[in-house]
């Protein structure tokens, strides 16, 4: 599989989505910047584009354009809730070295 959604990421998309009257998609974007290099952006999408890789975990999809998922490929997204907050995290295998705060990159 290119990249995965794990059911806690899928259970948060669908609440999310549902509170906001949209479809349950989310998109993932890598974009340049961020302390490390490289950083992930989130956001509800409202159709997949034509370019897009799609998955889908408990009716929720994922999407994530074909450049970024370069950079990603063999990923999971998941959402954690802990002391130090609730956020999407990408456990991306291709990432040589990240930030504290988890959310840019380097490979």
């Amino acid at each position: 599989m290119d990249i995965a959604l794990s059911p806690s990421a899928a259970a948060r998309v669908a609440w999310i989505a549902e509170r906001q009257s949209k479809p349950a998609i989310l998109r993932l974007a890598v974009e340049g910047g961020g302390c490390s290099g490289f950083q992930y952006r989130f956001g509800l999408a409202d159709a997949p584009e034509a370019d897009d890789v799609v998955v889908e975990t408990d009716g929720v999809r994922l999407v994530v354009d074909t450049m970024s998922l370069e950079l990603v490929r063999g990923g999971t997204v998941d959402f954690v809730d802990n002391l130090g907050g609730s956020a999407f995290k990408v456990e991306n295998p291709n990432a040589t070295a990240g930030c504290g705060c988890g959310s840019s990159f380097s490979v």
